[in-house]
Parts: C-alpha cells; structure tokens; sequence
C-alpha cells in the first residue's frame, strides 16, 4: 500500500509564499511508487488540500483529514515545508504529535528552540559555540542605542528574534537608525535580537538523516549583491551561492563538524541549513533552519545534487525517517 504523504506549505508568516513553492517542489520529487502525495496549504484562514485540479477541500483540524467527494483520507506522515509559523516554531509539531501523525522535521520543542535565536545561542554556548555579541530587546523596553553600541559596536544587525531571516532584519550602521530598524523587526515580533557585524565568508551548511544516518551535506558559498542575505539575495537572484565554497578542506570539515553536533546534541532529524560566517578564521554560528528552503533557488537541493543524491531519495528519506520512529 502507498503511504498517504500531506505535504503541509504556506503558513502564517511573511514567507507562506516561498513555502509554497517548496511544498510543491515535495510534490513534484516524491515517488509516487512508494506515496500518494496531497498538497495541503495551511494557511491563517483556512486548512484545505488543493486537488490536481485546483479544486479545494477543507482539511478537518479535529483530526487533520479531508473528505473527497464521498470518501474520507488520513496521512501516514506529514512532510512539513512552512517557513515560519506554525510549521518552523512547533505549533504543527505539537498538534500533529497529539493526533499521532509522523511529520518529517524536527519536534515541537527543538522547532520551538531554533526558532528563537537568542534562546538557542544560549543553549548552544556551552558547547563552545563560537557567536556574534548579542543584545536582546523586548518590544516594551526603552531603547539606549548608546548602550547597544557599547556593546555590539557598529556597523550592527537587528532581528526579529522569533521570525524567519528574511523579513524584519536591517544592517545598522549609525546609532541614529537603530531606533527605526527595532521598530521593522518589531513588525515581525515582539522580541529582537541585535548582533555585532562578523566580518568574512558567509556559508550555510545542510544537515539532514539520510538513509538512517546523520551526514553533512557539501557546504554552499553565500555573496550576496545586497549588505546581507536578505529575502532579495536568497529568492530574487541577488546573490552567489557557490558549492562547494571556496574555503579549505580544514575549514570545510570544520564547519561540517559542528553542525554535525549541534544537530546531535539539539536532537534534530530530519533536513536542516546552519549559517555561519567565518570571522577571524574561526566559523561564527549564525542560526538554524529547522524547515529549508526547497525550491528550485533554494540552497539544500543545490548541496544535495553536489552530494550526489537525488531529490526523490533526499525527500523519501526523510519521510522514511519519520515513519520509522
């Protein structure tokens, strides 16, 4: 029998529409000898799977399935591609954990964890993490943009803490525009994060259990044509992305290392994307992508192909993972 596969995109965030296009990337790749792929769209209106024919059928939240003219379907397993919330920050996961539907990504806490930028460089510290200087601000505190040069200098970065990377981030590079730049992060959520500027290569590494084993996948160059990686630079052309990066072999299996680890000690699973930058020779962890990009711009099917692996065996694995636990 094949395994009935809801591939879940869209979400509530300013990303639903780079979501859909990795949902449907899912959908094109998945073999459909082994599954019976449904795209459904989660959207803040509304649940539905949206048939071969565009028609939509509302997904029953009570116990996530859809009824299709006379017949009603449940999924094996959910492949999870929303960017942002519910599918990055562990509302999806913790609903699909009560109903007891396997979903690819990783669990409720550890999407809730990396979505939090701040939370997650505090607990990955110990390990000895190397991280920009942090400081934090909730969207009630009074802004001392003295004290925040003080502490992470300029130029600077300001997040949202709690929100995808391309939507409420600004490079600072005056005291006087820290104000307004809290104020776009504040738009995304109501913590942020400001950062100290990491001079040096950017690259992004993919993690993902493949096959029933964790592995690194090869590491991808970032030049953007903008100050940053921002939403332009990853979905609109404005950047390089060159794998592998033109970095050496030490500082290639370095980097692949600690992401290796921090996927084990955070015990991650499924496919995952760190960023980091090396600054003064050393790789500076930037955040984690719990749920990547898959479309065709985007950087994890790109080291999947440098790696060897197909799409359809890449996603099969994944779903296979999951079944399994």
């Amino acid at each position: 029998m094949k395994k009935k596969i809801a591939i879940a995109m869209g979400g509530y965030s300013s990303e639903y529409r780079i979501s859909i296009n990795s949902g449907n990337m899912v959908y094109q790749h998945l073999s459909r000898e082994l599954y019976e792929p449904y795209r459904v769209h989660i959207l803040k209106g509304e649940w539905f799977m949206v048939a071969d024919d565009d028609t939509p059928y509302p997904i029953n939240k009570s116990n996530f399935t859809v009824r299709i003219q006379d017949k009603t379907i449940s999924f094996d397993c959910v492949f999870n591609t929303i960017h942002g919330t519910p599918g990055e920050n562990g509302l999806l996961q913790a609903y699909l954990e009560l109903l007891g539907i396997p979903q690819t990504s990783c669990g409720y806490y550890q999407a809730a964890l990396t979505f939090n930028k701040r939370d997650l460089i505090s607990v990955l510290k110990p390990y000895g993490i190397k991280t920009a200087t942090n400081f934090f601000l909730n969207k009630e505190d009074t802004i001392n943009p003295d004290e925040i040069v003080e502490k992470v200098g300029l130029p600077c970065f300001v997040k949202a803490n709690r929100a995808g990377s391309s939507f409420g981030i600004t490079k600072v590079k005056t005291k006087e525009e820290l104000i307004p730049a809290a104020k776009t992060a504040f738009k995304e959520d109501d913590e942020a994060i400001i950062e100290s500027f990491l001079d040096g290569t950017e690259v992004s590494v993919g993690v993902v259990t493949y096959k029933g084993e964790v592995i690194a996948l090869p590491v991808t160059e970032i030049i953007s044509e903008n100050e940053f990686f921002d939403y332009e630079a990853k979905y609109l052309g404005k950047s390089q992305e060159i794998t592998p990066a033109r970095i050496s072999e030490e500082q290639t299996k370095k980097v692949q290392d600690i992401s290796i680890l921090i996927y084990k000690k955070l015990k991650m699973k499924g496919l995952t994307r760190s960023e980091f930058i090396f600054h003064d020779g050393e790789p500076h962890f930037i955040e984690m992508n719990t749920t990547p990009g898959l479309s065709k711009a985007s950087i994890l099917p790109q080291q999947a192909a440098k790696a060897g692996i197909s799409l359809q065996d890449l996603y099969g694995s994944a779903i296979e993972a999951a079944l399994e636990e």
